[in-house]
């Protein structure tokens, strides 16, 4: 058992930018190592996917923006009958014009030449694509974590349940040696009455953590994107784990590392364009155009089309505002306040990344110290069981001593498991304010 817990304590410092180990339409394997864990879940989990296709949609909506920039076609058609046509007064004739029938087709080819609009969406593309692979990022990064803590806390639930077995097996014989010596008159019956007790609430915390087994799977399988048939076992490398609790708190941290203060930044820079945008509004929008258009018209629907009268022109369109009632003004002034609120939301973030950072290190260091302290009352408290039961055996001590060293040794395992975890947790929460844990 000991060359166990030490396998559970390190596999922190591992590497998260693994391929999936699967292909679409291959079932998974049902066995996973912690790293084949998490490169399964950045392949498949739903949270990672959907931030994928976002940036795909992300994608897309830049260049529908930027498609602004290409020649813009369009065609136009028409079919108009007047069923009253106009009349005009010459001298003393009335007469009517046009025709009974008329019809056109417009053929138009428009090329932006400048556009503030889409100047701005030229400038912006690169830092939108940059938003949309920091917001994917900061997602595999809570990946990792998430799928990392509930690895652990599966594999130690398990743990806790084997030591709920070995105590079962231990207290099955001492219950049946209390029940033998009180049946040859040793004893009283309150020795196997008390074993009676103790084994069925030993019994009751094993049913307890089968159950926990399962719902902590289940929460593993769902942060994977393991599909729900599929079995989950869980295997562990004992060499890379206990090498790699340990961890360098002499680390300052550096704001540019946390992906929040990346993502914080291209906020500033797109903002700082949204305002050089409204600044230069004034400046016109020129295009140039092209267009043909043939002209149809004759008293008879049939005859319609016999004979067309094409137009066609080519010129320059330049428009410029001139007083929109201050709107450009205070949109200025709005993405101006925008930027001062970003630039606060900065301070601000510098000063929660510190408080997470040293809140995670205080953590971090409390829990190890628990832990070695923990880990030395484990030994104690087997060498004290293995005392106690010897003397209780040669009638030395009393059954409730051995109770009370049984309980005192099973708190100890428990304690040490829990410590195991916390300890495990903290770094993984240390590692994430630091940003040093590195996803593709």
């Amino acid at each position: 058992m000991r060359v166990l817990l030490l396998g559970l304590i390190g596999s922190l410092g591992i590497p998260v930018g693994l391929q999936a180990q699967t292909n679409p339409g291959t079932p998974p394997p049902s066995s996973f190592t912690l790293q084949e864990c998490i490169s399964y879940a950045l392949e498949n989990q739903a949270e990672i996917q959907q931030a994928q296709i976002d940036e795909e949609i992300g994608e897309r909506q830049i260049r529908a923006q930027l498609s602004g920039w290409l020649p813009q076609i369009s065609a136009q058609y028409a079919l108009t009958h007047n069923i009253r046509r106009p009349q005009s007064v010459f001298g003393d004739n009335v007469v009517t014009l046009g025709q009974n029938y008329n019809s056109n087709l417009l053929f138009q080819a428009n090329q932006n030449l400048y556009s503030n609009d889409l100047v701005l969406a030229s400038r912006a593309a690169r830092f939108t694509r940059l938003q949309l692979d920091q917001n994917t990022k900061e997602t595999k990064i809570n990946t990792v974590v998430e799928v990392s803590k509930a690895f652990y806390n599966v594999l130690l639930t398990q743990e806790q349940l084997q030591i709920l077995e070995a105590n079962i097996a231990r207290q099955e014989k001492q219950y049946q040696d209390a029940r033998a010596q009180y049946e040859q008159g040793l004893v009283d019956k309150t020795d196997y009455q008390r074993a009676s007790i103790t084994l069925a609430s030993i019994r009751a915390d094993r049913k307890r953590a089968q159950e926990n087994i399962k719902a902590r799977t289940a929460f593993l399988k769902e942060l994977m994107g393991l599909p729900i048939e599929a079995d989950l076992q869980l295997t562990h490398s004992y060499e890379k784990m206990q090498q790699n609790i340990r961890l360098d708190t002499t680390q300052v941290v550096s704001f540019v590392n946390r992906v929040e203060f990346q993502q914080l930044r291209t906020q500033q820079q797109l903002q700082n364009l949204n305002t050089r945008f409204y600044r230069w509004g004034w400046l016109p929008t020129a295009s140039a155009f092209i267009n043909y258009n043939p002209v149809y018209f004759n008293n008879n629907l049939s005859d319609l089309y016999s004979q067309s009268y094409p137009t066609s022109a080519t010129g320059l369109q330049v428009s410029m505002p001139i007083f929109q009632g201050t709107r450009r003004i205070q949109n200025l002034r709005i993405s101006q306040l925008q930027e001062q609120r970003l630039t606060i939301a900065e301070q601000d973030l510098q000063r929660r990344i510190n408080t997470e950072y040293q809140t995670a290190l205080a953590d971090y260091k409390s829990d190890y110290n628990d832990w070695l302290t923990l880990q030395s009352n484990l030994e104690i408290a087997q060498e004290v069981y293995n005392i106690i039961k010897l003397q209780y055996n040669e009638g030395i001590k009393t059954y409730l001593d051995l109770i009370v060293a049984e309980n005192d040794l099973r708190t100890a395992q428990v304690n040490y498991y829990n410590s195991l975890y916390n300890v495990l947790s903290s770094k993984l929460d240390v590692e994430r304010a630091l940003g040093t844990i590195q996803v593709n």
